[in-house]
């Protein structure tokens, strides 16, 4: 338990750095909104700059523990943007403020693209084209469970991990 409390409240932190709103914390997941409930012009760059981070956290969380002996697994991040249905959801004796709808389906869709296309943070097109100054590869089209047609997919890069050659090109 402290283990798996220490890198979501990591990943939380992070999460608040980039105007991220933790809609729920789901085992040793997270589900991270942006532009909810205030709204925000920047949620596709906020969203991806976020990834990235928990990303380099997540890596360096996990390779602490192995140092230590102690087994841990990869992260994985699924990015998209688009519409969805938020507020309090549920009924009388229980409710909870959450997101819904095909945006937040997709994003989960992507998360787990990352173990078959060897990524760990997979951004959707429609992120992509909201994002100016993205930096990254495409990783493919997909069509991903539920839809009918392919999704663009991206591995968004650090500026400084362009090596080798012809990954810069």
């Amino acid at each position: 338990v402290p283990v798996i409390n220490a890198y979501l409240d990591g990943m939380i932190r992070i999460a608040f750095r980039h105007n991220g709103t933790v809609d729920k914390v789901i085992g040793d997941a997270l589900h991270i909104m942006f532009g909810a409930p205030v709204a925000d012009p920047d949620h596709a760059a906020n969203a991806v700059a976020c990834a990235l981070d928990i990303d380099r956290f997540a890596e360096a969380f996990s390779q602490g523990k192995r140092e230590e002996g102690i087994a841990f697994g990869r992260t994985r991040i699924g990015v998209n943007s688009g519409n969805a249905i938020v507020g309090n959801f549920g009924g009388e004796l229980k409710f909870d403020y959450t997101a819904h709808g095909d945006a937040i389906n997709t994003a989960a869709r992507l998360e787990g693209a990352n173990k078959y296309l060897g990524t760990r943070v997979c951004v959707s097109g429609r992120t992509v084209a909201l994002c100016p100054n993205f930096f990254g590869r495409p990783a493919g089209l997909l069509v991903l469970k539920g839809k009918t047609q392919p999704t663009a997919v991206y591995e968004p890069l650090e500026d400084t991990n362009i090596e080798p050659a012809w990954m810069a090109a």
